[in-house]
């Protein structure tokens, strides 16, 4: 019986390190996680280094272009645009993992038990479905709209709007690996259902779903400033990048600068998880020439 993610004979290499060395040749993919490792080293690191208020107000410094002790200008306030940033990358990040934990439970458990229990497809599915009728921003919006303004409410709005995804997804990979031969082959060996799904289904139902974590991620990211832009997200003074453009707005011709750093930002982040994202996807795909 073909185990999960077996080690073959004759000491090859492992499936884990099969992945590893196609990801570590794949330069968009290590492209990617450069830029969004640095992205996060800075959010995690220069706050706790450097330690600027991002909501200090200094009204003798209001719309400075951005010069060396202020990397990249300051607002209307006179607060430091940096330290905004760097701080509402952290909100970023949190609340990005914070929803591909939320969608990993509303999403990808149903979605596998919802391919492996016939029973139970029909209703998990209609479910989704129903939340599917409606485009994920505009359910989020409605969320939020009855819930209100914070960063736990926008974390469980996007939670919701994106499992549905996330549940087709991992129910189509379950269906196509449970009639797979090694599957037969364990049941035919007396293992549990449960065990089934467990050590055999699920990790080589796994990797769609994994590919479709690192889009998550960043939908959850620009979902966030989305909702934070009109409003429904982080409540001020807390930096947001989608605040930090909305306060630009006013200010476009004046001070550009103040909607150019956090959007050149917020692209540069999603550019990264996106390379990341095609990297991954490429080197669990044995069919993909790296």
């Amino acid at each position: 019986m073909a185990e999960a993610l077996p080690r073959a004979a004759g000491g090859d290499p492992s499936v884990h390190q099969t992945v590893w060395r196609r990801l570590g040749r794949h330069r968009l993919a290590l492209t990617g996680g450069a830029i969004v490792l640095v992205v996060a080293t800075l959010a995690l690191v220069l706050p706790v280094a450097v330690r600027t208020d991002p909501t200090a107000l200094d009204v003798q410094a209001t719309l400075t272009p951005p010069s060396g002790r202020h990397w990249f200008g300051t607002d209307d306030f006179g607060r430091d645009l940096f330290a905004r940033v760097v701080h509402g990358i952290r909100l970023s990040l949190l609340v990005g993992s914070s929803v591909l934990a939320v969608t990993a439970v509303l999403g990808a458990l149903p979605g596998l038990i919802a391919g492996y229990v016939p029973r139970a497809d029909g209703i998990i599915m209609r479910v989704m479905d129903a939340l599917m009728a409606f485009p994920a921003i505009l359910l989020a919006l409605s969320v939020m709209a009855i819930a209100g303004a914070s960063t736990v409410n926008v974390v469980g709005a996007l939670g919701v709007a994106y499992s549905p995804r996330v549940a087709r997804l991992a129910r189509a990979s379950v269906l196509s690996v449970r009639s797979r031969e090694f599957v037969d082959a364990a049941r035919a060996l007396g293992n549990s259902p449960i065990r089934l799904l467990a050590r055999h289904i699920t990790p080589n139902a796994a990797a769609p779903v994994i590919v479709q974590g690192t889009f998550t991620f960043g939908y959850a990211i620009l979902g966030e400033a989305a909702l934070s832009f009109v409003g429904l997200g982080a409540v001020p003074p807390t930096p947001s990048l989608g605040n930090i453009l909305a306060d630009a707005r006013v200010f476009l011709r004046d001070a550009p600068w103040m909607i150019l750093c956090p959007a050149a930002t917020l692209a540069l982040l999603i550019l990264g998880l996106n390379l990341l994202g095609d990297g991954i996807r490429d080197a669990l795909d044995p069919r993909t020439q790296i």
